[in-house]
């Protein structure tokens, strides 16, 4: 038996609190705007003392409620619905971060903008296949993909356009043969442009046509970035997310400098928002701090719908029509439709 003297058990006092971690700063590269005399990229701070714009008449009412990026919410208007189509106007979906809901935005706004009368085209550009999937089509049972399309001479749009379940939407699918592109790309000559030429075809017969890049900055990307004319850019609301945008913006650039002069940021689009964690809000303060009137008013929030359409193979907008996944996906269509005047 101890002869130590008995000591009280004393309880230990509060935990110090840490402060909460503020999220750093978007550490962009210098912006550049296109010279349409001149053919080159010139810095912003030359064109400093031009005449401002009028800002647009969705964000000129100030009396909104405020939205999720901290400014006001504009109303943006059912679009009218057009007797004709075309030209398309070709969008790229692009993040090199994968889990940023690229597909999950590919599908949902395409099926929206088919909702308000547009003809719609979804390139699958992306290995994986992740959009086929989502749309029901098994890739594995598909005769001809994007591969195809791009690789083979005498294939056509026509031989490998599926349709969809939802009307006026299509699809170019893709698989694991695309993985093989890359590779065999790398000795054709004008091997960035080889997706521009393959599309050129269906600009006419398509409003919208959007990829669905791969999670990174590869040549499949480039080759995307070249056919199109905007980016869409779908950015998780944490931190590693955000970190990645200044290397995306910097390759944007290039392109722009040496491939495609017309392309330009179409705007930059919060997913898995989750208004509830003050990370998710320090995050989405930072993006609009860096980008501005790029970053779109509508956030989609995190819900348990968005795996559960993956599942069932169709669109938000048709599985939970009238949930609050859809209702953000018709605005975020609404506000593309406000961006791309002609669309």
């Amino acid at each position: 038996m101890s002869s130590q003297p008995f000591q009280a058990f004393e309880p230990p006092g509060p935990a110090e609190e840490k402060p909460h971690p503020v999220v750093p700063q978007v550490e962009l590269p210098p912006s550049r705007v296109h010279n349409p005399m001149t053919h080159t990229a010139v810095p912003t701070e030359a064109i400093s003392d031009a005449a401002p714009s009028d800002p647009p008449a969705s964000v000129a009412a100030s009396n909104r409620p405020m939205g999720a990026t901290g400014r006001p919410m504009p109303l943006f208007p059912d679009p009218p619905p057009r007797e004709t189509h075309g030209p398309g106007r070709i969008i790229a979906m692009c993040n090199q971060k994968g889990g940023v809901g690229k597909t999950t935005t590919t599908i949902n706004l395409g099926a929206a903008l088919a909702e308000y009368g547009r003809k719609v085209l979804l390139v699958d550009f992306d290995p994986q296949g992740s959009l086929s999937v989502g749309l029901g089509v098994n890739p594995h049972e598909i005769d001809k993909t994007i591969y195809n399309l791009l690789m083979e001479r005498g294939v056509t749009i026509d031989d490998v356009v599926l349709k969809t379940n939802v009307p006026g939407m299509d699809l170019l699918p893709s698989n694991i043969d695309l993985s093989a592109a890359e590779v065999q790309l790398v000795t054709e000559v004008a091997r960035e442009q080889v997706l521009s030429r393959v599309l050129a075809p269906a600009i006419p017969d398509y409003d919208f046509i959007i990829i669905d890049c791969q999670p990174s900055l590869g040549l499949l990307t480039v080759n995307a970035l070249t056919a199109a004319h905007g980016v869409i850019v779908p950015l998780e609301t944490e931190f590693f997310a955000l970190r990645g945008v200044a290397m995306l913006v910097e390759t944007i650039q290039k392109v722009q400098d040496r491939l495609n002069e017309e392309l330009e940021i179409d705007g930059l689009v919060a997913t898995m928002y989750d208004s509830r964690t003050v990370h998710s809000r320090e995050v989405l303060a930072r993006l609009v701090e860096a980008f501005g009137d790029k970053v779109f008013h509508t956030a989609i929030a995190r819900t348990v719908r968005f795996p559960e359409t993956t599942v069932a193979g169709e669109p938000i907008t048709t599985f939970a029509s009238a949930s609050g996944g859809a209702y953000s996906y018709r605005q975020l269509a609404r506000e593309v439709l406000e961006r791309c005047p002609g669309t």
